[in-house]
């Protein structure tokens, strides 16, 4: 039996594209090629899109994935003492 994609919603589509800008950000991050304060800013996105997570388990699955992302960013973000 085949996955049902759930419908599009305005909540759906920021995950989706928060999923999407993880990868971005952090290839980003290493090759140097966004700033600290840009990559930071493109990580709010991610934070603001995983907020308000409809109660759907596929849904909550990818808001954790963008969690786990957001994890690696801020390590990445975080100034070096």
């Amino acid at each position: 039996m085949s996955k049902q994609i759930p419908p599009a919603t305005p909540e759906i589509n920021r995950l989706r594209a928060a999923a999407a800008l993880i990868p971005i950000i952090e290839s980003g991050l290493a090759e140097s090629k966004f700033s600290v304060e840009r990559a930071a800013l493109m990580a709010s996105f991610c934070e603001w899109a995983i907020e308000k997570v409809p109660d759907d388990p596929e849904v909550v699955k990818m808001a954790e994935t963008v969690g786990n992302g957001l994890e690696r960013i801020r390590i990445a973000l975080a100034p070096v003492a």
